[in-house]
């Protein structure tokens, strides 16, 4: 029902900065939450960031001062801008998209979607 696509992946030198982008199709963008998660070689996926249809966000420690996540929902866009890259934030980044449903303080994914992923490799 919704079509993730990233971009904005690619090479780059340490202390860089890159902004990835998520473009979100054939639904209602403002209904989702979007999050960013990246996958190295031989670790688990890991979430790096979210946000609401109304600004409010979350950050995974590893990346917090230095990733910024946004969106635009007139453009059905979400973003992820990366600044101070180091080596260890080589991965395949994922755009993701799901409607949260809530029970006192915890929450499941109705609906989950996810983008095919983009590259980044940082890298002198």
């Amino acid at each position: 029902q919704v079509q993730l696509v990233e971009s904005g992946g690619g090479l780059v030198q340490p202390g860089g900065s890159r902004r990835l982008s998520c473009a979100a199709s054939g639904s209602d963008f403002s209904d989702y939450v979007v999050g960013w998660y990246r996958q190295a070689p031989g670790k688990q996926r890991e979430l790096l960031a979210a946000i609401t249809s109304g600004g409010y966000t979350n950050y995974a420690e590893s990346v917090k001062g230095r990733f910024t996540i946004s969106r635009d929902n007139d453009k059905n866009t979400g973003y992820l801008q990366m600044n101070s890259l180091k080596p260890e934030d080589t991965a395949v980044y994922y755009c993701n998209a799901f409607t949260p449903r809530y029970y006192s303080g915890s929450y499941y994914k109705e609906k989950d979607y996810w983008g095919q992923g983009t590259q980044v490799t940082v890298s002198s």
